[in-house]
C-alpha cells in the first residue's frame, strides 16, 4: 500500500462517520473494466511478492500456527481475471499484525521480513482460482489508528507486483462511512462480513479481481 493512501484512510477510519454508507460489502466488487491506475506499481511492500518461488507454493496456508495466541480465522476467495474467469498462478502475499495490533517478531531475512512480523505468507491459485489463507484474527494497532485489517499484495505471472485494498471488517471499529468513501476497490472490495463456521471458527470471503497493467 502506498504510504499517502494508508495515511489518508487511517484518518478517515477515526473521524465522524455520516449515515450513508457510500459501498456496502460484496464478495466480489469488479473494478472499472478496461482502467489502468497511473500508480498501479507505486507500492511499499511489493517486493515480498518475489522472496518465496512460484513453484513452491500451494493455494493453502496455514499463516498461522497452532501455538499463535488469537481467534482462529479463514481467509478464501477466488482470484478473477478481467474476464471474469478464475486466473490460475496469481501468487497472493499477505501479512497482518498479531492478536496485539503488532508486527512482531520478524526475522531478519529481508528487509519485509524483518517489518511485516512473523504472521506473513504466500499462496498460489490454482486452476479455480481459490486461494485459503488459515490465520488468526488480527487486532487494530495499539493507537486505535485504523481498523484491524490484513495486507495483500498480488504477483500476476509475468508481471509486476501490486497491492490491492487491505481486508478489513465490517461492522467493526474503524470500518466508517468516511473510510467506504475511500476506498479504492483496487483489486475489489476489501470489506468483508466475519461468519463462523460449524466448529467456531471465524470465515471472511474476499475475491479478488485482477487489476489492469499498462501496455
Amino acid at each position: 500500500m502506498s504510504i499517502d493512501r494508508r495515511s489518508a484512510l487511517l484518518a478517515l477510519a477515526g473521524g465522524a462517520s455520516t449515515l450513508i454508507a457510500c459501498r456496502g460489502i460484496s464478495a466480489a466488487t469488479e473494478p472499472e473494466r478496461g482502467k489502468v491506475r497511473a500508480d498501479l506499481y507505486a507500492c511499499e511492500g511489493c517486493d515480498a511478492v518475489a522472496e518465496r518461488r512460484p513453484d513452491t507454493l500451494s493455494a493453502t496456508l496455514q499463516l498461522a500456527s497452532a501455538q499463535e495466541p488469537g481467534e482462529r480465522m479463514t481467509l478464501t476467495g477466488r482470484v478473477l481475471s478481467r474476464d471474469g474467469t478464475p486466473a490460475e498462478d496469481v501468487v497472493l502475499y499477505a501479512h497482518h499484525t498479531n492478536r496485539d495490533g503488532l508486527y512482531a517478531n520478524g526475522t531478519q531475512e529481508t528487509e519485509w521480513s524483518r517489518r511485516h512480523g512473523r504472521l506473513r505468507g504466500w499462496v498460489k491459485t490454482g486452476v479455480d482460482g481459490v486461494y485459503t489463507f488459515r490465520t488468526i484474527k488480527p487486532a487494530p494497532y495499539p493507537d486505535m489508528a485504523g481498523p484491524a485489517h490484513i495486507h495483500l499484495f498480488v504477483g500476476e505471472p509475468g508481471k509486476r507486483p501490486y497491492y490491492i485494498d487491505d481486508v478489513v471488517f465490517d461492522g467493526e471499529f474503524g470500518v466508517t462511512a468516511a473510510y467506504r468513501q475511500a476506498c479504492e476497490l483496487r483489486g475489489g472490495n476489501g470489506i468483508v462480513r466475519l461468519d463462523r463456521t460449524g466448529d467456531g471458527i471465524l470465515f471472511a470471503r474476499r475475491d479478488i479481481w485482477l487489476e489492469a497493467h499498462p501496455g
